[in-house]
């Protein structure tokens, strides 16, 4: 079995998801205590928001924040999802520098949060062969054995898809890496029951040359394990 490619922070610990409020703020229950922790993920979270369910949060990185905790992953049927919507790029990152993302093989360098127009994309990796444009996604739903995104109507995603379709346009090779941290996903699609517009963007984009790497991962306690890269839905 492949060793843990992205620890969790030091000092991640197991307590107990009580409820979500405000958007950004999830109470947990940990050792008996009520604690308010910061989640950064905006989207619905469908699914996964069960009262009395194990949770995995770590201690807040640097000064000045208000909450001393974040919340990292929930446990749901069986297994951890990860809901820290930095994990995809922190991933991304990790699996190309441990060589096991063929598609970006022959790159040699890394940029994270790489400017293009009047926005930035989530990675520029390049190389003597040319450049990559990447977007990461974290996908936390899933049905029947696949895994779809987005869980909420996502006009930010949607621009990034325009995005990547104009450096397309310009013969640039871009993708959308899918982070997809649920063992029991099969497959994956674009969620047109819950945005069409990014389903039929997805498409688009598609068949416009932009590639969708959607990667199984698996998670425990200690941290994330990159698995195998998933078929489309339907190809």
């Amino acid at each position: 079995m492949q060793d843990i490619l992205l620890p969790f922070p030091p000092g991640t610990t197991r307590a107990v998801f009580l409820r979500r409020e405000k958007r950004f703020l999830a109470l947990v229950s940990l050792n008996g205590r009520e604690v308010w922790t910061h989640t950064n993920n905006s989207g619905s979270m469908l699914g996964l928001l069960r009262p009395g369910s194990p949770a995995l949060i770590s201690p807040a990185a640097g000064p000045g924040r208000k909450l001393e905790w974040t919340l990292e992953a929930l446990h749901c049927d069986g297994s951890w999802i990860c809901v820290n919507t930095l994990a995809p790029n922190r991933t991304l990152r990790a699996a190309w520098q441990a060589g096991l993302l063929p598609e970006a093989a022959g790159t040699t360098s890394f940029r994270a949060e790489a400017k293009v127009g009047d926005s930035r994309l989530d990675a520029l990796l390049s190389g003597p062969g040319g450049d990559i444009w990447v977007e990461a996604k974290n996908v936390t739903l899933e049905f029947c054995g696949t895994a779809c995104f987005p869980d909420a109507v996502t006009e930010r995603g949607q621009k990034h898809l325009r995005e990547l379709m104009a450096l397309a346009a310009q013969g640039l090779r871009t993708a959308v890496f899918y982070f997809v941290p649920m063992v029991c996903a099969e497959r994956f699609a674009p969620a047109d029951f819950i945005d069409p517009n990014y389903a039929a963007l997805f498409r688009e984009a598609l068949s416009r040359g932009v590639e969708a790497w959607p990667y199984r991962a698996l998670v425990d306690e200690r941290g994330i394990r990159l698995d195998c890269r998933l078929p489309l839905a339907g190809s």
